[in-house]
């Protein structure tokens, strides 16, 4: 068992992990891209808020984690938590995300599985939450018009109509989920619980089935907890989970400042807002590519330079924009995700 804590267990794979993730770096980023911007002290200052405010997004998390636990979870619980949570969401599919085993990662930290499960549902239901608040306030105070086109050439009504086709679908999603979630956390857990055996009925799952009606019931009591929490509980977390989101959407209106002065912030706020909404529909990891192309689009009225230069410009801003919100939690995950492993899974199972 001690064999297993060697340093050359762990160090190889966090080595082989990030060797990966600065060969997927090298090969996304166009450095001629970013060679198109001028990069001072001024720039320095502005970067680093930028970096504070993705810092914001996850104090946020961990603050609302703590709330939702009750602090059973501790500072350090938390903060290792949310980073493996991001690292899972930026390696898969955003119509995935790292939801998904975020179970896992709770309940490896001392956490029953039916209450994991309920504090990964309300988590879920608060970030939804606050994207079927926020979308209509900010169609309704940017405009539609404003939101989806630009002044640029070829973002004119027939890319309006595509992106708007999008971001409802996506709304439409969140907003679905948001009610189902809502429904099995506050009135029904009894339905969510039905869903998970039916699931666990499937052949392959056949054998954890009596672990999963286990959890099934671990969540409607967690589900009957939560009901009875006060007003105040609720509004904390979800005053947690509007910081954190709020704070990483003030990223690109930071890094523009870095460049460029900005003459309208909440426009730039309001098209990141609707860009997550459609990368809900985006197949690939974390939405690299669609996340670029449409930012780039999106935040070309705030460059001051001629249409031909702007969209360049625009992408190698999306390029630093997913520098410092993106790539930080591949390094982060890939540097702790081999010796968590080690000690959740291998020496657990071994002391078993």
């Amino acid at each position: 068992m001690v064999s297993k804590l060697r340093p050359a267990r762990i160090i190889f794979p966090i080595v082989l992990g990030l060797a990966v993730v600065a060969w997927f770096i090298f090969r996304e980023i166009d450095m001629a891209v970013l060679n198109n911007l001028s990069f001072t002290w001024k720039s320095v200052f502005w970067l680093a808020v930028a970096f504070c405010c993705m810092i914001g997004r996850d104090l946020g998390y961990m603050v609302r984690i703590r709330i939702l636990s009750e602090k059973d979870l501790n500072w350090k619980q938390a903060f290792r938590v949310i980073m493996l949570w991001e690292f899972t969401s930026a390696i898969g599919p955003s119509t995935v995300g790292g939801t998904a085993v975020a179970v896992v990662f709770i309940h490896k930290e001392s956490i029953s599985v039916g209450r994991s499960t309920s504090i990964v549902l309300a988590t879920s239901f608060l970030d939804e939450l606050y994207f079927v608040i926020m979308g209509p306030l900010v169609l309704l105070i940017v405009g539609g018009e404003n939101l989806f086109t630009t002044a640029m050439q070829g973002t004119g009504a027939a890319l309006f109509n595509n992106l708007l086709i999008i971001g409802l679908i996506g709304y439409g999603l969140v907003l679905g989920w948001v009610l189902l979630v809502g429904y099995g956390l506050f009135f029904d857990p009894a339905k969510i619980k039905q869903i998970i055996l039916f699931v666990f009925r499937l052949p392959l799952l056949k054998r954890w089935k009596k672990a999963a009606e286990n959890a099934g019931n671990d969540i409607i009591e967690s589900s009957y907890e939560l009901k009875k929490k006060p007003a105040s509980f609720w509004i904390k977390a979800f005053t947690a989970t509007f910081l954190a989101w709020t704070s990483r959407y003030w990223v690109v209106n930071a890094i523009l400042m870095a460049f460029f002065a900005v003459s309208d912030h909440f426009l730039i706020f309001a098209r990141q807002l609707v860009t997550w909404i459609m990368m809900i529909m985006s197949p690939t990891p974390g939405g690299s590519g669609f996340a670029e192309v449409i930012l780039g689009r999106y935040i070309t009225d705030a460059i001051p330079a001629s249409p031909e230069n702007a969209m360049s410009i625009a992408l190698a801003i999306a390029i630093i924009w997913r520098i410092i919100s993106y790539y930080p939690y591949l390094i982060i995950g890939a540097s702790i995700i081999p010796g968590w492993i080690q000690r959740k899974f291998i020496i657990g199972t071994t002391k078993k």
